[in-house]
Formats: structure tokens, sequence, C-alpha cells
């Protein structure tokens, strides 16, 4: 197979992934709810409080996350009170964990203050920092130079 970056002219970006994810958690207060909601954060007050938004813009981006498929809205109801909503991780917001993961890595590496990290996810099993790796669909660990681009079924080919 041919490396699409040998002809990047020949491929257009109107179908790209990273830009439609970009459309879905590409805002700082989407990707900082959804680092809450994979934290256990799961009511509409602790968000707001966690992560700093007012509560409108708050119950936007909440809005947008449910309909994006995220997360879930889930209704509770504690004893005397009306019912209430809660959110809650679908699988596709679970698997944000490695980007989440990747993200919060390079953050500390190369934009963290002088005192370190203000959190460290580690592996509850040995203590150790968990750290997302490149891995193909057999299990072998990926470095950066043994990656190719090559055409998939949804590529749109520039005229």
């Amino acid at each position: 197979m041919t490396d699409l970056r040998d002809d990047r002219d020949a491929w257009s970006m109107a179908n790209c992934s990273i830009a439609r994810a970009m459309d879905i958690v590409g805002s700082r207060s989407a990707m900082l709810i959804m680092r809450e909601a994979l934290l256990g954060t799961r009511r509409f007050d602790d968000f707001v409080h966690r992560v700093g938004l007012g509560e409108p813009a708050m119950a936007a981006r909440l809005k947008e996350l449910v309909a994006a498929g995220l997360l879930e809205r889930v209704p509770y109801r504690e004893p005397g009170q009306r019912t209430r909503h809660e959110y809650q991780l679908t699988r596709k917001g679970r698997e944000l964990l490695p980007v989440i993961t990747a993200l919060r890595n390079w953050g500390d590496t190369w934009a963290a203050d002088d005192a370190g990290p203000p959190v460290l996810s580690t592996h509850r099993e040995c203590g150790h920092r968990v750290r997302p790796v490149l891995r193909c669909e057999l299990g072998h660990d990926v470095n950066e130079g043994d990656v190719d681009i090559v055409a998939g079924p949804g590529l749109i080919r520039s005229t």
C-alpha cells in the first residue's frame, strides 16, 4: 500500500475524523466536563463547581455532550425530593479515557508549572503511572516511524 502522506493533495479533508472529533470535544469546557465525568462526577451542581462554568453554559455543554452520545441523562430521586437527572458516561464517552490520559500526560510534561503535575494517573495494581501507547489491532507496540497512513473506506479524493 502507498502511504497517503506521499500525495497529500490527492485527498480531501472534507471527511476528516480528527475535525469531526474536535467538533464534539474540541472546546476547553467539553474536555473538562469529560475529565470530570471520567473521574466520577455525575451531578449538574458538581460539574458547575468542578469545571468552573456558569449554570447556563454548563447546561448547554452537557446538552451537547448528551446529544453527541458521550453522556446520558439518568433520572434519580432522593427521598422527599423531586426527580432530578445525573449524567453517566456512555461507552463512547468512556473511550475518551486514553485521549484524556494522553492529553494530561502531555500537559504534565510540557505545560505543568515548576511544582510538577497536580494529579497522577496510576495503575491501582502496581502504583506506576499510566501511559497510553500505540498498538496495532494484533497487539504489537507501534512507534511513530512505524505508522503508514493509507486510504480508508471513507476517503474522499480531491478532483
